[in-house]
């Protein structure tokens, strides 16, 4: 093996020409075997192997900067820089995040997981060296889904003006997380038609300096085209044509599938699934993301007025290939462009249309100014469903989705739902889709859950979401009240569970509502004896729910409220138990909590 005796780049350097496929498909097998355990960014960074083999051969990292955009596709780069252990040895799969990190390696920059933001980080990085003289080159990579992000358009036009030595290499596989979608991808399919000959060049009405290489797993051919642009003196795009998946032939099928997967059989290609939780509605909604797309594609039918939007990421919402064509019209996917998304659904809105907007918490926060200023301010009746705000979401510091309630709480006029299960998410969706009148005002946002699937056949949906209406439970003589947010709402009742078995009974609260509180439901669990309130968010306490809580009560000088939820820190690869234990979220520590205020 050549891959595991390479300690940094000047190793990269070392090896003959003819042993540079070889490493190649070393580092292949290296994604492939460690993803297939602990799961991955799979189709991406076989994309991107020679380019990266290339990149390392030619520049001196980490003197040259080396930027990855989104840094998604960043393994072959960390196995060449003293990381290779993490991709060959089981027991250290682990050990680095999926994006880069400057806690690991001198020669991670930024840590990154969000995308458009390599053209800005190349220009500052590049301003900062001529500031000072330095003479270091600057290298981006950016792939072309994105190009889409309004950020990235931003960087490539400013880099034009700012001039000096940046080296932008578009990694075009032709996709984003989902096929890219938007005008300019019409122009780079016209530059790889004729060999980046085409006259409608959008880089070079940029200002840019401009290079095509249409074979960019020519590990070769990449390096000699990088070695012409090292050192060069003004901005340059160097645009290369790569494959989505190559090298393994289920994700060079299925590129979309095998964006990012759990773990899998790397011979057959199978996806090992958790269990499905068992539903009642549709046997095929196995989870959150399968019963909103079959809700809505179902609402479409009747309601040709209903279209679903989704920033790149259809899949979290439902809509795979399959329903996005029986949906037709009714289903936009905007590309990277979160922002467009927000300001676009709420003119959709405005003229009559109902829209549904499917994003991650994680990427909502790159859209704050419009949902305050376009869907807030006009008060738009978009419906936008927000997915993977959670302790169970992604753990990487890079795409933490918790910080959602402080965020969407402070937009005046906005309805924050947080269902506890899948009968009172439908029932709070189909309302915000059937709204009518006064109800009809403002932007409603529902906090998708993201632990498993749970059915409440039990469950009683009310009539109008628009103001808070908690359900609670048990409220007779109970000193205590737990406000059980979302999809803690089990966790609050095993609390309550684990209190009656102590001889104190509990009230249940199902607050429904995450960004306000329903007042005269304290104030009668308060009024009724109730001495202490303990409110469990699944998201940062720090301006959350509980916040709101103890604001509410803070008149009254006869209850306490303890506020538990997660920490305002950028937790990394985070183990969910472990995190939760710590921060008192688990029934014996609620309990323990409980027990303990009332008998002070």
């Amino acid at each position: 093996m050549y891959l595991e005796h390479i300690q940094g780049p000047e190793d990269v350097k070392k090896l003959a020409t003819d042993q540079l496929a070889p490493l190649c498909d070393e580092i292949r097998r290296a994604i492939l075997d460690s993803s297939a355990i602990v799961g991955g960014h799979v189709a991406s960074n076989l994309a991107s192997v020679e380019l990266t083999v290339a990149l390392h051969r030619v520049f001196d990292s980490p003197a040259d900067k080396i930027v990855f955009d989104v840094s998604h596709q960043c393994y072959a780069h960390k196995m060449l820089t003293g990381r290779a252990a993490a991709f060959l040895d089981p027991m250290s799969y682990e050990d680095v995040s999926g994006f880069t990190n400057p806690r690991e390696s001198e020669h991670d920059h930024f840590s990154v997981g969000h995308t458009s933001t390599a053209a800005s980080l190349a220009c500052g990085l590049a301003k900062a060296r001529d500031l000072v003289g330095g003479d270091h080159n600057v290298v981006a990579v950016i792939g072309d889904g994105s190009l889409s992000g309004g950020l990235a358009f931003e960087g490539l036009d400013w880099a034009a003006e700012q001039g000096g030595n940046m080296i932008f290499v578009i990694n075009d596989n032709e996709w984003s997380i989902a096929p890219d979608a938007g005008g300019l991808y019409r122009s780079l399919a016209e530059l790889r038609q004729t060999q980046g000959k085409a006259p409608d060049n959008y880089f070079r009405s940029l200002g840019l300096d401009y290079r095509y290489l249409a074979d960019g797993h020519d590990v070769l051919a990449l390096e000699q085209a990088l070695f012409e642009l090292r050192g060069i003196d003004h901005p340059c795009v160097l645009h290369i044509h790569t494959q989505k998946g190559r090298g393994y032939a289920p994700a060079e099928a299925d590129p979309e599938g095998w964006h990012h997967v759990g773990p899998f059989d790397v011979v057959s290609g199978t996806k090992r699934r958790a269990s499905a939780a068992p539903h009642a509605i549709d046997e095929e909604e196995r989870d959150y993301a399968q019963l909103t797309g079959g809700f809505l594609l179902r609402r479409m039918a009747a309601d040709p007025s209903v279209v679903a939007i989704s920033a790149a990421t259809p899949y979290i919402m439902g809509f795979g290939p399959e329903r996005r064509e029986a949906a037709g019209k009714q289903f936009v996917d905007v590309g990277i462009a979160e922002e467009h998304a927000v300001t676009y659904a709420t003119a959709l809105a405005a003229a009559g249309a109902r829209p549904v907007l499917g994003v991650y918490g994680t990427f909502l926060q790159r859209a704050f100014d419009e949902l305050m200023h376009d869907a807030g301010l006009n008060a738009a009746p978009v419906t936008i469903l927000v997915f993977g705000c959670s302790v169970y979401g992604t753990s990487d510091a890079t795409h933490l989705g918790f910080f959602d309630i402080p965020m969407l709480g402070c937009v005046p006029g906005l309805t924050y739902l947080a269902p506890t299960c899948a009968e009172e998410y439908l029932s709070m969706l189909d309302w915000s889709l059937s709204r009518k009148g006064e109800s009809a005002r403002g932007p409603v946002a529902i906090r998708v859950p993201a632990a498993s699937l749970v059915n409440r056949p039990s469950f009683a949906p009310l009539d109008d979401y628009a103001s808070p209406a908690a359900d609670v439970c048990g409220a007779a003589g109970a000193r205590a009240a737990i406000l059980a947010l979302g999809d803690f709402y089990p966790l609050g009742k095993k609390a309550c569970r684990e209190l009656s078995a102590r001889g104190v009974e509990c009230a249940l609260v199902n607050p429904r509502c995450a960004n306000a509180v329903d007042g005269r439901a304290l104030a009668s669990l308060a009024d009724g004896g109730c001495e202490l309130f303990a409110t469990l968010e699944d998201g940062c306490v720090d301006g959350g729910f509980g916040a709101r809580v103890a604001q509410a009560l803070a008149d009254r000088g006869d209850v306490r409220v303890r506020a538990l939820g997660l920490p305002k820190a950028f937790a990394d690869r985070y183990d969910a138990s472990r995190l939760l234990a710590s921060c008192g979220l688990t029934p014996e520590a609620i309990a323990d909590l409980v027990e303990s205020e009332l008998a002070g």
